[in-house]
């Protein structure tokens, strides 16, 4: 049995006793480096940089837009109508809501904010942020003027002595038949001169936006009681450019009011006209006026 030699083992030449001693040397040396020296070094990026501090802010802005644009949209309601499901996404107290819908139930109405922190019981800080979307309805917010003490004195029916005549009457009398305004009055008042005077009431019907349900109230309180007198034109021998004089009588309808009247060698009438394309009762009722049929 061959003995184990160890000392084979532990002998090592001039090169190889050359390489272990170099190789122990940067052992030491590689522990001594981590051992003593400080690898750790100060970071070059100063985060408190004007420039940094201002993409910060400008990184929060968007991220507060961000949040806001998440957040569910209140579009302006009518707080009457408010449901279970409304009241959720506006965190109403559910009691509040109760009591609301206890209030509507009675057939009740909310006219104001005040109404309702007085029905609801809500508090000052969930109403400043909600009431700014409440809309209520046209007629409450913006309520129609009351023309009772305007026309308190106003009769629908007036005989003629109480009639004012419609040839005197101011722009202040008119004005007092609930549809005429300033801009109506004045209207009716420079017709009224460009005529030289009204010669019948139904003359009323040729002012430029005078419906025809205002000149039957403007009838109710005035009458022409100083008729302007007109020169008649004889139907059957005037021209086109004769008939065309009339107020209210174009060119085109006296052309075919002449041509009517040759068609049929002279009138005899003057409701006659009324066959005439587009011719109405009324539009001949004031015509007539400046017509004859000698």
């Amino acid at each position: 049995m061959t003995k184990f030699n160890l000392k084979s083992h532990l002998t090592f030449n001039r090169s190889e006793q050359g390489g272990i001693f170099f190789l122990t040397l940067l052992i030491v040396v590689l522990l001594s480096i981590y051992l003593f020296v400080d690898f750790s070094s100060e970071s070059v990026f100063d985060v408190t940089s004007s420039e940094i501090v201002q993409k910060q802010h400008y990184l929060d802005s968007l991220r507060c837009v961000e949040q806001e644009a998440r957040k569910p949209k209140i579009y302006p309601f009518n707080p009457n109508f408010i449901t279970d499901y409304k009241a959720y996404t506006l965190k109403m107290p559910p009691e509040s809501f109760d009591k609301l819908k206890a209030f509507r139930e009675k057939d009740l109405w909310l006219h104001s904010v005040t109404d309702f922190k007085r029905v609801t019981g809500v508090s000052d800080v969930w109403l400043d942020s909600i009431s700014p979307y409440f809309k209520f309805p046209e007629w409450i917010t913006n309520p129609k003027p009351n023309y009772t003490s305007k026309y308190k004195n106003f009769r629908s029916k007036h005989t003629l002595s109480e009639k004012t005549d419609l040839n005197t009457a101011t722009e202040e009398e008119l004005q007092e038949v609930s549809g005429i305004g300033p801009a109506l009055s004045k209207r009716v008042i420079s017709y009224r001169d460009k005529l030289g005077g009204f010669t019948e009431d139904v003359q009323l019907y040729d002012v430029y936006g005078l419906s025809s349900t205002v000149v039957a109230r403007v009838k109710e309180r005035f009458t022409v009681k100083t008729p302007r007198p007109i020169t008649h034109i004889n139907v059957n021998t005037a021209t086109a450019s004769d008939l065309a004089t009339i107020p209210g009588v174009s060119f085109e309808l006296g052309k075919d009011i002449w041509e009517f009247v040759r068609l049929r060698e002279g009138l005899t009438t003057l409701s006659e006209l009324e066959k005439i394309d587009g011719m109405t009762a009324n539009k001949l009722q004031r015509i007539q006026l400046y017509l004859s049929v000698e």
